[in-house]
């Protein structure tokens, strides 16, 4: 199935915790036979270079009012310091159409506290990087009976993460748009949780059975 994966950047967004998944996605090299890489699309709320938190310059592909998301795409908001402020209320109302319309939003870190603030978690279940600190962070939220103390979490269309969790936010987005087989997801998990040389032969196996 084809599908576009649109990744909000902005200044301060946490690089290091989309890394995994966007390597992935845009070579497609443990992808299920057939299927071609996925097509990675920048938004920025402007097209002007935005630089992440290590440092990196990106010069995004289109701007939010370029956006079209479809029912087959995939909306990524990365982690960053800067999610309570205004600047993010456009992509978060972005994110709700996506959510009433069944499309995927996966949001790690403190895009959670984004979309907590705007009230996109009260009725969804969802994780982030702590109970108390989004209750903290975000006053009007209203999602704790919703709150699971897990590294991840997939609630319908709806993907959230602790930012400490990297490996298995991409998890979680990699089974949702069904791209690696249920045995190379196995043991990519692994490879990369343990380091250990035996998942590495796994995963090389499951892309020739």
């Amino acid at each position: 199935m084809n599908h576009t994966v649109y990744l909000y950047v902005f200044d301060t967004m946490a690089d290091w915790e989309i890394g995994y998944l966007t390597a992935e996605l845009n070579s497609g090299r443990y992808y299920k036979k057939g299927l071609s890489p996925s097509k990675i699309v920048t938004v920025g709320n402007e097209k002007t270079p935005v630089t992440t938190m290590g440092g990196l310059k990106i010069l995004p592909d289109i701007k939010l009012d370029e956006c079209s998301i479809e029912g087959t795409d995939i909306l990524i908001l990365p982690g960053g310091e800067t999610w309570t402020e205004a600047i993010h209320e456009p992509i978060l109302d972005i994110a709700k159409k996506c959510l009433l319309g069944d499309i995927l939003v996966a949001a790690i870190c403190g895009a959670t506290m984004g979309l907590a603030q705007a009230g996109l978690l009260n009725s969804r279940g969802h994780t982030s990087n702590d109970l108390d600190f989004l209750k903290m962070i975000c006053p009007t939220y209203t999602g704790e009976e919703n709150y699971q103390m897990e590294s991840a979490v997939t609630d319908g269309n709806l993907i959230t993460a602790s930012g400490t969790a990297p490996l298995e936010f991409s998890v979680h987005v990699l089974k949702a748009l069904d791209v690696f087989s249920s045995k190379t997801l196995a043991a990519w998990y692994s490879l990369n949780k343990t380091h250990e040389a035996k998942y590495f032969y796994e995963l090389m196996e499951s892309l020739i059975e």
